[in-house]
């Protein structure tokens, strides 16, 4: 088997089998309290399948790809997990074409041995009770989630083999499937509808706007096919859209909403209302990087440090300063987060094309510089202690998420970027008052947001050139 459609189409196969079984057995427990087959835990029966790749090397004469991911450096095997190959089927399709048209390898899918935990094919369509049953009595019998067995070693670095065979790439089945059931939850949405190019907020007026822009794009001619809202909402051209532009209990259900402008082979664009701090932050991309989404980009608001900034200016983060603290044990803090020049690029153009400023007019109004990003949001309160460091750092900005962000894109090779609108002025004692929040937010949210949307279309048409070794470790998995 050669052709990567094929070996996708034959995970896609023994995936779909080893969860019929699994639900099938499941279901017969429910009913009469018959427990699966032992063999079944044994012989593989619910397991993952996984793609197996055998390297020879011995390519020395052919030059390297140009690209920064999709590259084989030592031969011997690799070998990983995949959930739901059908979804992610584009993706596995591009990865495997790149190694079997560059490298001499034998690439095959096969049934796996990491069983598939009973908690992530429990379809909410199947009519299965689970009053009368623990989740403790079904684990007795099926394969549970065993955290023990699910990490961010690859990612980290910290992965230790226990026999000559590497990673192909950074999340396995277990992993991605943790994440997928996290996603649900927290978004409201379906996996299926998250798009490739993800906007971050923590401002629910930017999802008013959001929802605007989007329905507006649906019609006749537009490449756009459907918006999809937290809670389950989904609209089409010619729908009802008074439902999704009018909901505002997703709060009250959902702790980061997000809302998904669909597109073809997911080359649309998500927005996800990730509120305030660093923690709902981390979280959320913990969880999106399974995805493996092309860029994500934090769009919202910050406090500006400069007595020449005017609310409403945007800062265009070229550095970061982690005061945030989450993600000091897996990426200290002292480990350089750098700017992704084809993201940083793509919003400087965005920012033209949209306000309609260039030059010096441009530059009066959008600074590059510095974030601070802090886990303490009454930093202000230690001004003698936090003013000196901000000082220090020559910081433009400050704000509770944009670190965060860039150090987990960094973590998870997910090229990232920051543009914020200065909502206030702290240290020179402009605050916003209510009715000026208000006059602020109705003037910079729409432009704001759209900026935000023509980089991701920006990026869409970069294409491949968007991925930057800077993202790439010495030692990686081949895929991206």
């Amino acid at each position: 088997m050669t052709q990567a459609a094929d070996i996708v189409a034959e995970l896609d196969r023994l995936y779909t089998a080893s969860v019929e079984r699994l639900q099938t057995a499941l279901a017969r427990y429910l009913d009469d309290g018959t427990p699966p087959d032992r063999q079944a835990r044994l012989d593989g029966s619910f397991a993952y399948p996984e793609i197996h790749l055998r390297y020879r090397g011995g390519n020395e004469q052919r030059p390297a790809p140009p690209r920064s991911f999709g590259r084989l450096i030592d031969p011997g095997e690799y070998r990983i997990s995949v959930t739901k190959p059908g979804m992610f089927a584009d993706y596995l399709t591009e990865q495997l074409t790149f190694l079997i048209e560059d490298y001499d390898v034998q690439v095959q899918a096969r049934p796996g041995r990491q069983e598939i935990p009973f908690p992530y094919v429990l379809d909410p369509g199947h009519a299965w009770s689970l009053d009368e049953v623990s989740a403790t009595e079904l684990a007795r019998f099926f394969p549970a989630t065993e955290l023990a067995h699910i990490g961010d070693e690859i990612a980290d670095g910290l992965w230790i083999a226990s026999d000559e065979t590497r990673p192909l790439a950074l999340f396995d089945g277990l992993r991605t499937d943790f994440s997928l059931a996290r996603l649900r939850h927290y978004t409201g949405t379906p996996v299926e509808h998250f798009q490739q190019y993800i906007l971050f907020t923590n401002y629910h007026r930017y999802v008013d706007e959001f929802v605007r822009y989007a329905i507006g794009q649906l019609g006749e001619g537009s490449r756009f096919t459907g918006v999809s809202g937290a809670g389950g909402i989904y609209v089409e051209a010619g729908d009802d859209t008074d439902r999704l532009l009018n909901d505002t209990s997703a709060w009250r259900r959902h702790q980061m909403p997000a809302y998904h402008l669909i597109a073809p082979n997911r080359t649309g664009i998500t927005l996800v209302n990730i509120g305030v701090g660093p923690s709902n932050a981390k979280t959320i991309t913990d969880h999106l990087a399974v995805l493996r989404p092309e860029a994500w980009l934090m769009i919202g608001h910050c406090g500006g440090l400069r007595p020449s900034q005017r609310i409403g200016d945007y800062v265009l983060a070229h550095a970061y300063l982690r005061d945030d603290h989450v993600l000091d044990d897996v990426l200290p803090p002292e480990i350089p987060i750098p700017a992704i020049a084809e993201v940083q690029l793509a919003l400087a153009r965005a920012a033209a094309t949209i306000s309609g400023q260039s030059g010096d007019e441009l530059k009066a109004r959008l600074r590059t510089g510095t974030i601070v990003t802090t886990d303490d949001r009454n930093w202000e309160l230690r001004y003698s202690t936090t003013a000196l460091r901000f000082s220090l750092s020559r910081a433009v900005g400050v704000d509770m998420e944009s670190a965060t962000l860039a150090a987990q894109g960094y973590r998870f090779r997910v090229p990232y970027g920051t543009l914020l609108c200065v909502s206030d002025k702290p240290l020179h004692g402009e605050l916003k008052l209510p009715g000026q929040a208000n006059r602020f937010y109705e003037r910079a949210i729409a432009e704001h947001l759209k900026i935000g949307i023509e980089t991701c279309e920006e990026l869409r048409r970069e294409g491949p050139k968007l991925h930057s070794r800077k993202l790439r470790a010495f030692n990686e998995p081949p895929f991206r």
